[in-house]
């Protein structure tokens, strides 16, 4: 069993990001089989990369523009086994890339995904940013399954799949997430959401493992620490659920988040209410913060689903 190690690059601005990133996949324990940088519509980006790393394949994104198609070029140039995906402002774990194809040893596992942890700027987490939400910046939230467990999705930028099985199934949509075109500038996901759930889907008996030992470090600039942009995350993430629903399914596409906002949004609000009547008075904010995320996810879903229906009709 080989991996092919993919990471999705888009801007010169991220330079340094990626050039960690690159590191991180070299000083592996287990090598990979080859190290993919799929570049996203940017030529000189392109050939900078090929003179700054001639050890990798560096490769222009043939497919549509953003993050689906950057995968799915990268996914049909790998050769591995097993192609591992990591975001361009990641580092990995040495032992990441172990961890993950330990995952695969049993032949229903289709994809395995890793814990990711929040690299705040500065070293500081917001007092106000509540844990249950850490996935509006890519990373693991409270709520997740703290040991391996099989679970609905992965989250992207810290997720391996069998090859074979992109390819069966079509790769990831190019119609949701910041796949779609002309809305750069509004913060969409759930691309892996609904690629997970259709992968089980098709064939059935597939898992989707989740292995808390593939760690990642994910960077959370400063911008992404206000809470402006957690609340268009949250809105966002809304939308691209009504997304992800019209295409697998309300009770697929839904499961998971009824089970969060039922059980772990609750839990969190009262914890934090808690740890502010002992003091913690960043407590008070986290409550509230659930509160919002909650209230902004469920009207993004509404507006979406109903934009969804008037398209149909």
């Amino acid at each position: 069993m080989r991996t092919s190690v993919v990471i999705c690059v888009y801007t010169e601005e991220r330079w340094e990001d990626i050039g960690a990133a690159v590191e991180s996949v070299r000083t592996q324990r287990r090598t990979p089989r080859e190290l993919i940088l799929v570049v996203d519509y940017n030529p000189d980006l392109h050939l900078r990369l090929k003179r700054e790393y001639p050890d990798a394949i560096v490769v222009e994104n043939t497919h549509a523009k953003g993050l689906s198609g950057g995968k799915n070029t990268g996914a049909a140039t790998a050769v591995g086994d097993i192609v591992a995906f990591l975001d361009d402002d990641a580092v990995a774990d040495p032992g990441w890339l172990e961890a993950l194809e330990e995952g695969f040893h049993d032949p229903a596992v289709m994809g395995v995904g890793g814990l990711t942890r929040p690299l705040w700027a500065g070293g500081v987490r917001p007092r106000w940013f509540p844990y249950e939400f850490d996935w509006t910046v890519g990373c693991s939230y409270r709520g997740m399954p703290e040991v391996r467990s099989p679970i609905r999705n992965v989250m992207g930028g810290n997720a391996a799949f069998r090859r074979e099985a992109v390819t069966e199934i079509g790769g990831f949509s190019s119609g949701i997430g910041r796949s779609v075109q002309g809305r750069k500038s509004r913060p969409l996901g759930c691309e892996e959401t609904e690629f997970c759930i259709r992968l089980t889907q098709r064939k059935p008996g597939s898992v989707i493992l989740y292995e808390p030992s593939a760690v990642i470090g994910h960077k959370v600039p400063a911008a992404r620490a206000t809470f402006a942009y957690f609340r268009s995350r949250c809105f966002a993430e809304g939308l691209s659920k009504a997304m992800v629903t019209n295409s697998v399914g309300s009770g697929d596409g839904l499961a998971a988040e009824r089970a969060h906002a039922l059980k772990a949004l609750p839990k969190g609000a009262l914890r934090s209410v808690g740890e502010a009547l002992r003091g913690d008075t960043g407590g008070f904010g986290r409550a509230g913060a659930i509160a919002v995320g909650l209230l902004w996810t469920a009207w993004g879903y509404a507006l979406g689903t109903a934009r969804l229906r008037m398209r149909r009709t």
